[in-house]
């Protein structure tokens, strides 16, 4: 069973800094893209930033300047470098990732959700 563990979430003062982590496990033959989303009380989770398997990323642009995505292929992990942090930054960041399996020859798309971790930044 393919699966995504969140780490690094906390409580951060406002202009500090966290790195949450996301590592893949399980059985698959490759990820393509990996991205993180984020979600604050009574609002819709929405993208936060996203890298390709080729390193290509894209930002909301609320975070522009202030976070980078980043991530390591060997380890299947994507990380999240996040700075100046902001109180509207406060919500439950999910990892997601879009895989690729194959099972009786057969290639399939899989995409997996993380449990959530928390990013509390006190106004």
């Amino acid at each position: 069973q393919v699966q995504l563990v969140e780490s690094g979430g906390g409580l951060v003062q406002a202009g500090g800094s966290l790195r949450l982590s996301c590592a893949a496990s399980g059985s698959f033959f490759s990820i393509h893209a990996m991205g993180w989303y984020r979600q604050a009380p009574g609002k819709q989770r929405d993208l936060v930033a996203a890298i390709t398997s080729g390193g290509r990323t894209n930002y909301a642009d609320s975070v522009k300047g202030r976070f980078t995505i980043s991530r390591d292929n060997a380890k299947n992990t994507v990380y999240l470098h996040m700075n100046s942090l902001k109180p509207e930054d406060t919500a439950v960041y999910y990892c997601n990732a879009q895989f690729i399996t194959v099972q009786d020859g057969i290639s399939r798309d899989l995409e997996v959700w993380g449990q959530g971790t928390l990013v509390t930044v006190p106004s």
